[in-house]
């Protein structure tokens, strides 16, 4: 039996897409399962996973320079690990900025396979707050650094055909893509005449919050679940918390059209927002619910207008925006149907994994 190990890095344990890589890998294979934890913790063993917490505290305050100056420490906890571990398979869900080369070298050197699982790009999303002349000189350094990782990786995994294509050039190596299913279909009849915006971290939505403003005339509820960011101060909205994901995903179902539309930097351009498909945006579908998403989010607006699955809008064009969002509304059941039909498309299961789990270890 093969012995992969496994580096979620700042990831906690039960980060949705690393945990769900180290369920699916340990049914044919030994996982030793390095995760972040911020409690003190010790390894144990269960099954066929070696669980590994290492305990980590950051200032989220602090510069970005300063976090990058302290994480030295962590890479160097987690190279001690990799340089200490017996195993066959190095599968990497991130890399260590202090270090970003040296496990791919290790691991190579060492006649081992590596497996990297690229869930950003990675030139843009490191030190992403960077700007002018500095962040575009990080940019380039970066995008050397993440070509070298990749000749350094025997298999790929990414999360869009768009970002595959984006972060490969030319390049040709094995590759899979491995978007970010939801882990389960939920199937509701009840709707809510219900705007539904999701998520961890508070993002940019000042365009958006003018859209809202006026479905909210139009009497459309706004419910924010998640995050609780002040943005919202002057918008009627109902705040849920988090929620446990089968609630979360209960609501969705009851929601009529999730948004899926913001921006993590203030540029418009930023690749990770662009070429990202993310957990919202599968959850949504998988829950019978069309979604809204911004144009320029190409993998997503790729896939809303082949399936007819949702309504593309430009949140600068707060009118236009808002008019076909009452289309959709007014042909509600039309495009709910659509989502009915290819519903399967966004969920994981037992193919997608067999898939999967075969591109590692074979």
């Amino acid at each position: 039996m093969q012995k992969i190990l496994v580096i979620g890095y700042m990831h906690t344990k039960q980060d949705k897409r690393v945990y769900r890589t180290v369920k699916a890998l340990a049914k044919r294979a030994e996982v030793i399962y390095q995760y972040l934890t911020d409690k003190k913790g010790t390894e144990y063993k269960e099954g066929n996973i070696q669980y590994i917490p290492i305990e980590w505290h950051e200032n989220l305050e602090a510069n970005a320079f300063a976090k990058l100056w302290k994480r030295r420490k962590l890479d160097e906890k987690i190279m001690d690990l990799i340089k200490n571990t017996d195993f066959d398979v190095l599968y990497m869900h991130h890399f260590m900025p202090s270090r970003p080369l040296e496990p791919f070298r290790y691991a190579k050197k060492k006649g081992k396979k590596v497996v990297y699982d690229v869930h950003e790009y990675h030139p843009e999303n490191f030190l992403a707050s960077l700007r002018g002349i500095a962040g575009k000189m990080k940019t380039a350094v970066m995008k050397k650094i993440f070509d070298k990782q990749i000749e350094l990786s025997d298999r790929l995994i990414f999360v869009s055909q768009e970002q595959m294509d984006y972060s490969l050039g030319k390049k040709k190596k094995e590759v899979l893509i491995v978007p970010n299913y939801a882990d389960m279909k939920v199937h509701i009849d009840e709707k809510r005449k219900e705007i539904v915006l999701v998520g961890k971290i508070p993002r940019r939505l000042d365009r958006e919050k003018e859209i809202i403003k006026k479905l909210a005339e139009k009497g459309f509820v706004f419910k924010v679940i998640g995050i609780d960011s002040e943005l919202f101060s002057d918008v009627e909205h109902i705040h849920t918390g988090f929620l446990p994901y089968e609630k979360m995903m209960e609501e969705l179902s009851k929601a009529m059209l999730p948004l899926v539309s913001y921006r993590t930097i203030e540029r418009d351009d930023y690749k990770n927002d662009i070429l990202a498909l993310p957990h919202k945006f599968y959850d949504s579908l998988a829950a019978g619910t069309p979604v809204i998403v911004k144009e320029s989010f190409v993998s997503m607006k790729r896939i809303v207008e082949e399936l007819g699955a949702g309504v593309v809008i430009n949140p600068q064009d707060v009118d236009s925006a808002v008019k076909k969002i009452l289309d959709a509304y007014q042909n509600y059941d039309e495009i709910l149907e659509k989502v009915e039909r290819h519903r399967e498309k966004f969920v994981w299961n037992e193919e997608m994994e067999r898939k999967f789990v075969e591109f590692v270890l074979r």
